[in-house]
C-alpha cells in the first residue's frame, strides 16, 4: 500500500487526536512545537514566556482535543490560534503586574553593567528591537503578520487559528504591511537626524541591514506577493 497523500494523513492525525490518542499527540508535538514556540516568541520578545506559552498551548490543546474538528488538513492553525490567545492573556497579564509595579516605591541603584555584557546580549537586543517595531501596530495586525509572514500559514489556515473571516484576514495583513514599512521609514530618518555629522559615515556592505525596524519589515517584502 502506497504512503498516504498529506492531506489524509493530516485529516487522519485530527481523528486521532479528536479521540485522545496519546501518540497522535506525541506526533502532534514533535512536528508542531518549535513552530509554536518561534510564533509565541515574535508576539512576546521573551524566551522564557516563549516557552511558558508552548507548553500551556500543548496542555490546552489536550484538555481541548475534543473541540478540534476533524477533515481539514494540517493541527498547526488549531495550536497557533491557542498560542494566539495565550500571548494576549499574557499581554494583559503583564500590563497588569506593571501597573502595580509603578506604584510601588523605586528599587536601589545597582551597577550598570551593560557595558560588559554588550556583546552577550546582542541577540537579545535584537530581538527587543524587532519586537518594539511590532508592538507599534495593532495587535490583531501583529497576530496576522505573525502568523501568515513567519508562521507560513495561508490566508485559510489564519482565519482558522484566530476564528475570522479570510477577508479580515486579507485586509489586517495589508494594514500591518504599510504600517510596518512607514515604521521602518521613519526609524531611518530619526536615526540618520540623529548622526554626528563631522564624522562621514563608512560605507554600507551591499544588502546590508542596520535600521530595527527595518529588519522586522525586510522578511514581510521578501514574502509579499
Amino acid at each position: 500500500m502506497g504512503a498516504q497523500a498529506p492531506e489524509t494523513a493530516e485529516n487522519e492525525l485530527r481523528r486521532r487526536l479528536h479521540a485522545g490518542d496519546r501518540e497522535a499527540f506525541a506526533e502532534l508535538y514533535e512536528s508542531c512545537a518549535q513552530a509554536v514556540y518561534r510564533h509565541a516568541l515574535r508576539l512576546t520578545g521573551d524566551w522564557s514566556t516563549a516557552e511558558d506559552i508552548m507548553a500551556d498551548t500543548f496542555l490546552a490543546a489536550w484538555q481541548g482535543r475534543e473541540r478540534l474538528e476533524e477533515g481539514r488538513g494540517s493541527a498547526l492553525p488549531w495550536l497557533l490560534g491557542i498560542a494566539t490567545h495565550k500571548c494576549e492573556n499574557t499581554r494583559r497579564g503583564l500590563r497588569r503586574r506593571l501597573v502595580f509595579l509603578a506604584r510601588q516605591p523605586p528599587p536601589a541603584a545597582v551597577a550598570d553593567f551593560s557595558a560588559e555584557a554588550a556583546s552577550r546580549l546582542d541577540d537579545r537586543s535584537r530581538l527587543r528591537a524587532v519586537s518594539a517595531a511590532l508592538g507599534r501596530l495593532r495587535r490583531q495586525e501583529r497576530e496576522v503578520l505573525s502568523l501568515c509572514v513567519w508562521s507560513g500559514l495561508d490566508y485559510e489556515q489564519t482565519a482558522e487559528a484566530l476564528g475570522i473571516p479570510v477577508g479580515t484576514v486579507r485586509s489586517r495583513l495589508s494594514r500591518a504591511r504599510s504600517r510596518l514599512a512607514r515604521i521602518a521609514e521613519q526609524t531611518q530618518r530619526a536615526e540618520r537626524a540623529q548622526r554626528p555629522r563631522r564624522n562621514p559615515e563608512p560605507a554600507r556592505v551591499h544588502g546590508e541591514v542596520r535600521n530595527t525596524a527595518a529588519i522586522a519589515a525586510q522578511p514581510v517584502r521578501e514574502e509579499t506577493p
